[in-house]
């Protein structure tokens, strides 16, 4: 799989936004089972290996893992401020948790876990989400994580086959999309924004 050729210009306003810690945050939007649209913010956890794949996490337990099951198409938005650019992207969802048919990807599941900080892992000890707030104590995680991560930790893969990037700088402003072809290879055309 080649790089595309968006991936370099995403990377580039991540180093430029670098600053700001809330420049890795995106915002993912699913279909609800009932059709309706769901959107949330999650983190990007960087790309998987050498792919134009793009890395997240998230809980077995939460909403939005059954919404992907259901259908699996979804789009992030993501805007960094500092340079005044937005990037949606759109394609398939993938979870990967313990149990997933792909070694490779349980591997990359694992790494993450290993990566993250204890303060994200502490939430994956959490109560079930969206129940009846639980006592306080029972929001307190064990002194230490274990190597392996728990089975409700999953490793949320977002596929991209569309991008849509807009430079919000300068009059007019510049739009370049991006899409694959049957043949896998990236293309791209700067239109009106």
């Amino acid at each position: 799989m080649s790089i595309a050729p968006w991936r370099s210009r995403l990377s580039g306003a991540l180093h430029r936004n670098r600053s700001l810690i809330y420049s890795r945050y995106v915002q993912l939007a699913t279909l609800r089972l009932d059709g309706t649209p769901a959107n949330r913010t999650i983190v990007f956890r960087g790309f998987l290996d050498e792919t134009n794949i793009l890395k997240f996490i998230t809980d077995s337990r939460s909403q939005k893992t059954e919404e992907i099951h259901h259908n699996n198409q979804g789009e992030i938005c993501w805007y960094l401020p500092q340079t005044r650019e937005q990037f949606r992207i759109t394609g398939k969802l993938i979870i990967v948790g313990e149990n997933h048919k792909n070694l490779e990807l349980i591997k990359a599941r694992e790494s993450l876990w290993q990566e993250i900080s204890d303060a994200a892992k502490t939430q994956f000890y959490w109560p079930e989400p969206r129940q009846k707030r639980a006592n306080q104590e029972e929001f307190n995680p064990p002194n230490h994580h274990p190597i392996k991560p728990l089975s409700n930790f999953l490793l949320l893969l977002l596929e991209p086959e569309k991008v849509d990037h807009l430079e919000l700088r300068g009059e007019p402003q510049t739009r370049h999309l991006y899409w694959q072809n049957q043949e896998g290879l990236w293309l791209s055309e700067v239109v009106n924004p």
